[in-house]
């Protein structure tokens, strides 16, 4: 039962950062605004462990490179951590197989994060259209890189957004991909629930 107890507290303190570490990565990718309070948070709680990475793996391209290696650490922490409280102890687990579970955890959280973004845009632009929020500004921000594409292949429909549908397709046809990868890495087969 303690370990049950540890492993939730530890799953759900790991993706709550986690999800702030890959927030910023998507908010540079997006080119978001840096002075949206939010972004200002987002970018507090990341610079401790970012800064010192950042000498190491520098920014290419506008990607972050650091995030995503920050983020992959985090996610291999969380899963030896987890292998420890199930175990009681340290597993042999095989370093190359802890970095393809945690990439593969990682890219499922980046589509979680774009699917839910994606949600929150239609169902804000029909309750409360032209919000001034930051934070519909910021989740707006970070979905158009994924929605422009879409909208700029769809044809016009008098004013209707069809491309929310498309995007949840290809953002479903991602997921699954992934989950299949998962278990054809052996994620699946140690039932952490992830």
């Amino acid at each position: 039962m303690l370990a049950d107890i540890l492993i939730t507290i530890l799953l759900i303190a790991s993706t709550f950062y986690l999800t702030i570490v890959l927030l910023r990565f998507l908010l540079q990718l997006a080119r978001a605004d840096f002075y949206n309070p939010i972004s200002q948070f987002v970018v507090k709680a990341t610079n401790p462990l970012l800064r010192p990475l950042r000498k190491l793996i520098p920014g290419w391209g506008g990607i972050d490179g650091a995030s995503l290696v920050l983020a992959i650490i985090i996610q291999a922490v969380t899963f030896v951590l987890i292998l420890i409280a199930l175990n009681g102890g340290l597993p042999a687990i095989n370093p190359i197989t802890l970095v393809v579970w945690s990439v593969l955890n990682v890219l499922d959280l980046i589509v979680k994060i774009y699917f839910w973004s994606v949600i929150a845009i239609v169902v804000v632009s029909w309750i409360a259209p032209n919000s001034g929020h930051p934070a519909i500004q910021l989740i707006a921000q970070i979905t158009e890189p994924v929605m422009r594409p879409v909208r700029n292949l769809m044809p016009s429909m008098g004013g209707l957004d069809l491309s929310p549908i498309v995007v949840f397709l290809i953002l479903n046809v991602i997921s699954v991909m992934i989950e299949h990868m998962k278990m054809a890495a052996g994620l699946g087969a140690i039932g952490l629930g992830l």
